[in-house]
């Protein structure tokens, strides 16, 4: 039986010449397999019509948006996750969606092998791989462009040899990755770090600088999850996608970062994320209002691993595991609405209310009606400072 190759398809010309290029240099029949996380742009029906002209010998297509929202972006608002603490995760996120369909198209069409477009000086090629072990550790991985040094100049005589159905116009001067969660920008005259973004490098979100009307909205959680805007109900894409809208036409969520990649450089990236930024920002704040102080701080650190396991590709990681199911209980009671306002590049909350709210009025007014007990102050504090007290004594002596 001939060998099977499972390949992530973009649908792009790397990935679209990646079908033949595999072909000649393993001799095997490649399936591609191209999953929707909200990427925008051309319909899987052409995606699939053109990996099937291209040379697949089947060509698989999958809505993954309520998926990869539910399953994979709402984790990521619970555990309030950004990167380095600004970056939401955009394209790490949908990495293990995508590897979770190719190993279910690896074990449908008997494959042994599954490819991905990446290069070998990213952090994709990490949680492709890593992913795809941790769900099926008989498989191999391939990486044309990596493996078999697949250039760009490479792929687009191949492509012109052949007469593939993909255009090979003028390369964009990024590279950009997009889903859903937010949006990502790298390369060109990025590379220069004290070259400032142009403002055509940006499509989820609008000019910040630019005078409108502020937007106020409402955002109703339960157990962590937004369940509705503006007292709408909501899915956790809906949440996400009206939340792209209206934030991005306030120029929220953009980033402009240098980041740690896994691979041991560092990289500056241009991100937006403004349904992201605005949705952890809300779940911050429900959270100071309804987690307990020492819950709260240790939360805090969990976070900040769980975002970096996500990160480093560790989506399937028995840590990772771990961690979600801390991250889980800790939002019991994370139920409740916030109100915030977009305007100017920001999400600025103005309101919060909850029945689960640890906030007591009698206790942090300083008007009269005050229950706090301020007598009992003197000794609290007597108590808890008295070892650095005693320590003072010897150290001064």
């Amino acid at each position: 039986m001939t060998e099977r190759v499972v390949l992530a398809y973009s649908g792009g010309l790397d990935t679209s010449v990646a079908i033949g290029w595999i072909a000649e240099e393993t001799g095997a029949e490649v399936i591609a397999v191209a999953v929707d996380v909200g990427q925008g742009g051309e319909d899987l029906d052409g995606i699939r019509k053109r990996a099937l002209a291209c040379g697949a010998v089947e060509a698989e297509v999958a809505d993954a948006r309520d998926e990869f929202a539910e399953e994979y972006c709402l984790p990521a608002i619970k555990a309030n996750a950004l990167y380095m603490d600004r970056y939401p995760l955009v394209s790490a996120l949908s990495r293990p969606v995508i590897v979770k369909h190719l190993v279910a198209a690896a074990r449908k069409h008997g494959a042994t092998t599954v490819a991905h477009g990446c290069t070998g000086k990213g952090n994709d090629q990490v949680r492709f791989e890593a992913g795809i072990v941790a769900l099926a550790p008989d498989l191999k991985c391939i990486a044309p462009v990596r493996d078999y040094a697949m250039t760009r100049d490479k792929a687009i005589a191949f492509c012109e040899d052949r007469n593939l159905p993909v255009a090979t116009t003028k390369k964009s001067p990024y590279s950009i990755d997009q889903n859903v969660f937010g949006r990502a920008v790298e390369t060109g005259f990025l590379e220069d770090i004290w070259n400032a973004p142009v403002e055509d490098l940006y499509e989820y979100t609008q000019n910040p600088a630019t005078p409108r009307e502020p937007d106020e909205v409402i955002i109703t959680f339960e157990e962590g999850v937004p369940v509705a805007v503006d007292g709408e109900p909501v899915t956790a894409l809906q949440a996400i996608q009206r939340l792209n809208e209206r934030a991005g036409a306030q120029g929220v969520g953009r980033i402009d970062m240098v980041e740690d990649r896994l691979v041991g450089i560092k990289s500056r990236e241009v991100y937006e994320a403004p349904g992201a930024i605005a949705l952890i920002t809300a779940h911050q704040e429900l959270e100071n209002v309804t987690v307990e102080r020492e819950l709260a701080r240790y939360k805090r650190q969990v976070e900040q691993r769980w975002g970096e396991l996500v990160y480093d590709g560790q989506w399937f990681s028995p840590l990772k595991r771990a961690l979600d199911g801390f991250v889980d209980e800790a939002g019991r009671h994370v139920s409740g609405d916030i109100r915030m306002t977009l305007h100017g590049g920001r999400a600025v909350v103005t309101g919060r209310r909850s029945a689960q709210s640890l906030y007591d009025f009698d206790l942090a007014t300083y008007d009269t009606g005050d229950t706090f007990d301020q007598s009992a102050a003197k000794g609290f504090i007597d108590i808890y400072s008295l070892s650095s007290k005693i320590a003072a004594k010897r150290d001064l002596a």
